[in-house]
């Protein structure tokens, strides 16, 4: 299987995330099956049948996660020398051309993805586009509307 590459911050979150459901979840989920048993006949019991179905969702996200953490490619950004480039971790500031609005954005794995926070997903195609490129450079970007150049300002190891 191939390497799923992680910051240091997104490995500690899905190991708190898998932490968490097999301390708090499975132990929960377990309990209600126990509990909507011993209300009786189970083929017409809801409870039942929900709390299989949240059992059956846990344990596949338990074997997500043990899954992608022990084929994952932990980077930490800040042991990064990259020479400026773009790379996997790095903090990146565009520029957009058209607008002149100015945004950073840090590369980061598909599971730590999160716009709001300035997380974009390597595989997204702004992260493949900026990948290689320097500070100075423009990056063309297709978008929805059409394509969009992006000029990077700065790019920080962090």
């Amino acid at each position: 299987m191939n390497k799923i590459p992680l910051t240091v911050t997104g490995a500690e979150q899905l190991k708190a995330e898998l932490h968490h459901l097999k301390t708090v979840e499975r132990p929960n989920v377990i309990a209600a099956i126990a509990e909507a048993r011993s209300h009786g006949d189970l083929s017409e019991n809801a409870e039942y049948d929900a709390a299989k179905d949240r059992q059956s969702f846990i344990e596949g996200r338990i074997a997500e996660l043990e899954s992608k953490l022990s084929n994952a490619q932990i980077i930490n950004p800040a042991l990064l020398d990259a020479e400026g480039r773009c790379v996997f971790g790095a903090t990146v500031e565009l520029e957009d051309l058209s607008s002149g609005e100015v945004v950073a954005y840090q590369i980061v794995g598909d599971d730590e993805a999160d716009i709001k926070l300035g997380k974009i997903s390597v595989s997204s195609p702004i992260a493949r586009a900026l990948i290689g490129k320097s500070e100075g450079d423009i990056a063309e970007v297709m978008a929805p509307g059409g394509i969009r150049e992006l000029e990077i300002l700065e790019v920080k190891y962090i």
